[in-house]
């Protein structure tokens, strides 16, 4: 499986990006799949994650950012509204494959290049 991010911008703070994360099997509609971030000098970090309907955030985009998914178009899409400078990372999407917790990035795999999001105060 092969997935593609997309989406990322510059946004001004209290502004809104959707990122799409596509892929490039069917097989993709049976993961669970992350978003994490990683910005300049950071470890990557869990952001959202969804199973087959079920959304699941970290408290510091809880009731900004909303994880969504379209089978039918291979794609899981991030809503991400009321940004904030601190929200400024690269965004990359992955395919839970369960050798941890939904939290660790070291248990997904199939992971995209990346879409670069940056919100200016």
């Amino acid at each position: 499986v092969q997935l593609q991010a997309s989406g990322g911008g510059l946004v001004q703070a209290g502004g809104s990006l959707r990122l799409s994360c596509t892929a490039s099997e069917r097989t993709f509609r049976s993961y669970d799949v992350g978003w994490f971030r990683q910005a300049p000098g950071k470890e990557r970090e869990f952001v959202a994650l969804i199973t087959w309907n079920q959304g699941s955030y970290a408290d510091s985009v809880k009731d900004r950012f909303t994880i969504f998914r379209d089978n039918t178009k291979d794609t899981v899409y991030l809503q991400m509204n009321s940004l904030k400078p601190e929200d400024t990372a690269i965004y990359y999407c992955g395919a839970f494959v369960g050798r941890s917790s939904y939290y660790d990035p070291n248990s997904y795999a199939y992971w995209g290049q990346g879409t670069l999001v940056t919100v200016s105060s």
